[in-house]
């Protein structure tokens, strides 16, 4: 495979999922960055009820990887987690004196990328520090300059 259409991200779309977006996007908030496993433990003691839905997700977007790209699961990181709105279906219910009140039950789409981690480099060296001679002296404090306050005159 040529690096011009080499992928870098494999994804995993998840639509119509009968949770409302905001909720959904606290839980993949806490994933986001993370690697694999570290994504699956996190997943696995959320006490939310998305955090399921999200870690099958998370458990495709892996297969995908791990089928198409002959990547090892275990090596790949969440680059991105996203929960767009889906359509809201509506209900009514009725209410006092031949009133409705509308229900709204909230759908998401969740999409969950990874990506290789990326090759650590080695930190380079930092320079070697100039002798002490060639080293900027430090400047005393200045001084502040001595502020005068006019007395009031007072009227008798």
């Amino acid at each position: 495979m040529s690096t011009a259409t080499e992928k870098t991200e494999v994804r995993a779309q998840a639509k119509w999922v009968r949770v409302s977006a905001r909720k959904a996007r606290l839980v993949t908030e806490h994933i986001r960055g993370r690697s694999v496993p570290e994504a699956r433990t996190v997943l696995a003691f959320s006490p939310r009820a998305v955090a399921t839905e999200i870690e099958k997700v998370l458990h495709s977007a892996v297969s995908n990887a791990e089928s198409t790209q002959n990547w090892n699961g275990d090596e790949l990181v969440v680059s991105a987690a996203y929960v767009d709105e889906g359509p809201t279906i509506k209900r009514w219910r009725a209410r006092a004196r031949g009133r409705v009140a509308r229900i709204r039950k909230r759908t998401c789409h969740i999409t969950v990328k990874v990506a290789q981690r990326p090759v650590s480099t080695p930190p380079a060296k930092p320079a070697p520090e100039a002798s002490a001679e060639a080293k900027p002296r430090k400047r005393a404090p200045a001084k502040r300059a001595a502020t005068t306050r006019k007395k009031k005159e007072t009227t008798a």
